[in-house]
Formats: C-alpha cells, sequence, structure tokens
C-alpha cells in the first residue's frame, strides 16, 4: 500500500450496487448533502465527497465496505462534524459513510455497570440516559452536545474530567468494528480486566478511522456522584495560575475538574455569549476548580486545603459557585470559549499537552514564539491534566506571513512541547491538519511501525485515507 494509492472514482454501475446494498433512501449525492458533509470544524477546510451515505446496521456497513475494497474507493466515516483536526474530511472523494443513524443506547446493564451503544449517539444525551440509572459517564467533551459517542472513540476524546476520571481508554471495554474488507469482529471482551493477547481495542480508541469502522460500543459506567463545588481562582499573570496547578496535586489534593482559562478568552466570552461576569482589573488569568462526591464535608475541606495553595501563588480572588445556576455560567464560559475566539479573529487552535509542572515554562514559550512571529495567542484548556488549547490569532500579521511564516510558529510551538516531555496532541487528534507535524513528535521507526498496522488492517488504503501519515 503506497501513502496514496490509486483510488477509483464512482462511476454509475458502482452507485448503482451502492442503492441496491444501502436501499436508495440511504445514499445522497445531491448538492446540499455533498456540500454538507464536505467540511467538519476544523477551520478553512472543505473537501466534497461523492457521495454521502447513512447506512442503519452493521450488515450494511460491512457489504459497503467489501464493495469500496474491491473497487478501491476510498471510505471516510463521520460521526457528528464537530472534529478539529480535519479527520472527517474526505480529501480524496469517494464515499462519506456518516454514523448518524447509528443512534440507538441498546442496553444499560445497572448490575454490571456497563452500557452498550451505538455510535451516533449524541454523547450528552447518553450521559443524560445513564444518569437516569444513577450512574455517570464522565467523559464529558465541550462538544458533548452535538459530538457523537463514536467520534470521541476515534479520538480518544477527553475533556474537563480526565483529571479525576481519566479519558475515554479508561471507559472502553469492547468494540464491534467493521474492517476495511468487510469482515466483523469484536475487539475485546465486556469484562474489566484484558490480558487475553494484544489490545485491539485500545488500539481502535484514537485511530481516528483509519483502521476500522465502530458500529458499537461497551462502556463502563461507575456510581454517580451527588454534590460538586466549583472554584474560581483569579491570578496577575499566567505563569502564576499555570504553576498552581502542579502544585495542588502536589499537596494531595485531586479536583474533578482543573481549568484554565487567560483573561482575553473571558473577555470574548462575555462579549459573545452575554455572560454576566466582573472582569477585574489586574487579572490575567483564571483556574477553574471542582470538586465532587457524596460527602460535603469533604468536599469543603478540599476546598478548603486548595485554597491555601492558591495563596503561596498570589492569587487575588477565590470565587465558590455552589448553586446550580452559578456552576453554569461557569461551566457554559469556559465550553463557549471556543466558539468566542472563532467569532472574533481569523485563527488556528492547536492542542498540545504537557507534564502538569510543565505548564509554565509552556505558556511562556508560546508568548515568546508568538512576539517573535507576530500573532497573538488566546490559551484556555484542562490543566489539570497539562492540556492546554492554544488559539493562535491572526492579529497584526499580514496575510502573507498568516499564510508563509505561521507554519514556522508552528513547528516551534511543537518543537516546545516535546521538549517539555509532552505532545503534539492531548485530544484533538493528528487527522489531516497536524499530519506534516508527526516527525517532531515521532522517529521514523515509530511511524513505520503505525504504517505497518496500518497496511495489516487495509491493506488497499481505503479507510479515512490521508490522515494521521
Amino acid at each position: 500500500m503506497s501513502d496514496f494509492p490509486d483510488y477509483k472514482k464512482i462511476d454509475p454501475d458502482f452507485l448503482t450496487r451502492l442503492v441496491s446494498i444501502l436501499g436508495a433512501e440511504n445514499v445522497f449525492t445531491d448538492d446540499v448533502s455533498l456540500v454538507d458533509y464536505s467540511h467538519d470544524e476544523t477551520e478553512d477546510l472543505q473537501f466534497q465527497p461523492e457521495v454521502v451515505v447513512k447506512p442503519v446496521d452493521t450488515t450494511a456497513v460491512s457489504a459497503l465496505l467489501k464493495l469500496c475494497n474491491e473497487h478501491h474507493v476510498p471510505v471516510t466515516p463521520r460521526g457528528g462534524g464537530t472534529g478539529l483536526s480535519g479527520g472527517a474530511l474526505p480529501v480524496f472523494g469517494g464515499v462519506l459513510l456518516s454514523m448518524e443513524r447509528f443512534k440507538a443506547i441498546i442496553s444499560i446493564d445497572t448490575e454490571n455497570l456497563q452500557a452498550t451503544v451505538e455510535p451516533g449517539v449524541i454523547t450528552e444525551e447518553f450521559m443524560n440516559a445513564v444518569a437516569e440509572h444513577g450512574l455517570l459517564y464522565p467523559v464529558d467533551p465541550s462538544s458533548k452536545g452535538s459530538c457523537f459517542i463514536g467520534g470521541n472513540v476515534a479520538h480518544g476524546s477527553g475533556g474537563p474530567r480526565v483529571v479525576k476520571y481519566g479519558t475515554i481508554r479508561e471507559y472502553i471495554l469492547n468494540l464491534e468494528v467493521v474492517l476495511p474488507t468487510g469482515e466483523v469482529i469484536w475487539t475485546g471482551a465486556n469484562t474489566l480486566k484484558y490480558a487475553s493477547g494484544y489490545n485491539l481495542t485500545q488500539l481502535m480508541i484514537g485511530s481516528e478511522g483509519t483502521l476500522g469502522v465502530v458500529t458499537k460500543i461497551v462502556t463502563k459506567l461507575i456510581p454517580k456522584v451527588q454534590n460538586s463545588v466549583l472554584m474560581l481562582g483569579s491570578f496577575s499573570h499566567n505563569e502564576q495560575a499555570c504553576a498552581a496547578v502542579s502544585a495542588i496535586f502536589r499537596a494531595g489534593i485531586i479536583p474533578s475538574a482543573l481549568e484554565f482559562m487567560e483573561r482575553k478568552g473571558v473577555e470574548w466570552v462575555v462579549k459573545y455569549d452575554d455572560i454576566k461576569f466582573d472582569i477585574k482589573d489586574g487579572v490575567n488569568a483564571y483556574l477553574m476548580i471542582e470538586f465532587d462526591g457524596d460527602d460535603m464535608d469533604a468536599i469543603f475541606k478540599d476546598c478548603e486545603k486548595v485554597n491555601t495553595v492558591l495563596e503561596e501563588f498570589n492569587c487575588s480572588e477565590v470565587l465558590f459557585a455552589d448553586t446550580a445556576g452559578q456552576k453554569e455560567d461557569l461551566w457554559r464560559m469556559r465550553r463557549t470559549m471556543a466558539e468566542s475566539v472563532k467569532s472574533n479573529s481569523v485563527y488556528k487552535e492547536e492542542d498540545t499537552v504537557v507534564p502538569r509542572a510543565a505548564l509554565p515554562a509552556l505558556i511562556n514559550g508560546i508568548k515568546e514564539i508568538g512576539s517573535r512571529y507576530g500573532f497573538e495567542s488566546v490559551c484556555y484548556g484542562h490543566a489539570g491534566d497539562g492540556n492546554l488549547h492554544i488559539n493562535i490569532i491572526k492579529a497584526g500579521m499580514s496575510d502573507e506571513d498568516w499564510k508563509n511564516k505561521l507554519k514556522d510558529g508552528i513547528v516551534e510551538l511543537f518543537r516546545l512541547t516535546t521538549s517539555l516531555g509532552g505532545t503534539i496532541s492531548g485530544e484533538h487528534g493528528i487527522g489531516l491538519v497536524q499530519k506534516e507535524f508527526m516527525s517532531i513528535k515521532y522517529s521514523e521507526i515509530n511511524l513505520n511501525l503505525m504504517r505497518g498496522i496500518k497496511r495489516v488492517f487495509d491493506p488497499n488504503g481505503i479507510l479515512n485515507p490521508g490522515k494521521i501519515f
């Protein structure tokens, strides 16, 4: 398999066979559909498929992939279209495989604390469904109200509560997967332990739809906690806020979420979303810290401990949100930050992650690199696990510099990240837009091992081509 196989265009005969397999009601070639599925939430990118298909069951996906594999037609799987790395863009045309009709919550097993769900279920709807049984599925990316759980699996998604509960990798027990050749497998077992050969379940998580199409997901669940408290600490400097993050954990305190926000991001959110929030003079950074549990006394003790730590880093004010409304306002401020940045400026978003103690060096380096290349940045993210989202703002950069020099600045950002022990994506994935930077993090040996895995699963290279490598 070469990096760019000789893909076949879709002809009338192939389209007729496609319709016979899936039904005319599940095959779309109209201009509106082709445009609608030509982009995701990645900035400024658009690739039009030749046909959009919306199958309804595993058998149909199997037949589709078998047909496409025989004819060397590329297939691009797509979830909710909320991706930020171009992972769902059909860069070689071909078939756009939308999983939106796989939207059944098949079972919620309250005895074993497990659920079986299809990949087209919206993440927040799944969270709400298990909550009705007193259970918690804690993987909550910012786009949880619109993203699909299948897309979360494909990208190894995280979110604010990774710091206490872990990423999606800790909650996926087993997957039904259709391979590019049409075979259907289960990757593991519905058990909490797995030591039976290679762990194909973990291999599929984060593979961005390049190895197979997930059609069923078995998740672990945990008991739902009853209470939570949210704190907001204000700081004069980014570095002080970032330095406090590692100190909180060194003090033996484990929040359920710990988010960093720069002042500029908060200003734009207040303007964009009409949130009532007093941004005080001299405050340039915020830490949003959540504690949850069943024992309110224990939660308040943790709040007191963290308040002491924050004082050591010149935290000027701590606000407590203990009512549902106050907590919702603060979380809305954090979750709409990406949209607010997008509404204000031409931008590019990078998704870096470093060990927590390296956050001050990372934020300093970001600003220094920006000053040399002429771009501004708004940073925010999941500081509790070292994951910082860098929104690069065009600001005063000329169009020519934005087009030609910015890439050099991004290379420097990623080199800084890797030198600090981090990597180039924490949760957004590599997809299309980050693949040219993979060699900054990985040696050719690493990359060839990954390419070899791809060839074993997908010998004709039909599945989500042009991504990761």
